[in-house]
């Protein structure tokens, strides 16, 4: 029950979840799609979004409000959102892989649990995959429903109750009263959106909320830290950016820091349909 990228292009990606086939937006996938038009319409749900915002799904054939689905190592609830969300990015799948042996790495050679944070955290992609290399976890996200989700997908994973601290917030606000707090932590994971709004209506927008919320995550982040991860999907936001913004606010003399561009494998051809940036460090091995 895995998933797989099955085409994508004229604005869409076909995907296969656990071998229920959706049709969804996909603004990157500028050029043609592989397959034909007839295999396309084998989707059963095809997304269709709302000049207002949001949108709805048209199912040719009824599924069960949520399912499992297996994206790498880990185990997630699919839930078809309005929004066209599905609760899992593939895109994030190489980033897991990163963070669980960066954090093994840690625990090998300190011999002790690393404090992460992991903020605008969904449905716990990164959580999952910090906590199950030996991390202790705070998931941090606005959306209550969303944070509920993580937890589910927690337990999917037979995760320790443990080992993950479940935060409802602002991401903004939290860092700010960890930061007055003294709270320090050894890793940091995050994956901000360009515009959002916090539970008590908050407004984010990337361009003028990232700086101060790194400014803040500068003054938690231990002398020595063994992670440091930021991917964002906003336009004019590449590596090279992202990675010299996030300089403004972080020493990284002693790190090993790279950036690139995230992506999707398609299921049985050499296309990639990108999918976002990121920028990432850790100590040189």
């Amino acid at each position: 029950m895995s998933y797989s990228l099955i085409d994508s292009g004229h604005g869409r990606k076909l995907e296969n979840l656990g071998g229920i086939l959706v049709n969804r937006q996909a603004p990157t996938a500028i050029w043609a799609p592989t397959l034909s038009p007839q295999q396309w319409q084998e989707a059963k749900g095809v997304h269709q979004r709302s000049d207002k915002g949001g949108g709805h799904w048209d199912w040719i054939t009824p599924v069960k409000p949520t399912w499992q689905v297996e994206l790498g190592v880990n185990r997630f609830w699919v839930k078809p959102t309005p929004f066209g969300h599905l609760g899992l990015f593939a895109e994030q799948e190489e980033q897991w892989s990163w963070i669980k042996d960066t954090t093994e790495q840690f625990v090998a050679r300190e011999n002790r649990a690393p404090e992460v944070l992991n903020l605008f955290a969904y449905t716990g992609g990164s959580t999952l995959a910090a906590a199950r290399a030996g991390a202790r976890v705070t998931h941090v996200d606005a959306a209550k429903g969303v944070v509920d989700w993580a937890k589910q997908n927690a337990q999917l994973n037979d995760l320790d109750a443990n080992a993950v601290r479940w935060i409802v917030d602002d991401c903004s606000g939290f860092v700010a009263r960890e930061a007055r707090r003294g709270k320090k932590y050894d890793g940091i994971i995050l994956d901000p959106p360009t515009f959002g709004r916090g539970k008590k209506n908050e407004v984010w927008t990337i361009e003028d909320s990232l700086g101060p919320l790194l400014e803040n995550l500068g003054k938690i982040l231990t002398s020595l830290p063994f992670l440091f991860l930021l991917s964002c999907h906003s336009p004019g936001y590449t590596p090279i950016a992202l990675r010299q913004l996030a300089s403004d606010y972080f020493e990284f003399d002693d790190l090993e820091t790279e950036g690139g561009e995230m992506s999707v494998p398609h299921h049985q051809s050499k296309k990639l349909l990108p999918s976002g940036f990121f920028t990432r460090s850790r100590p040189v091995r």
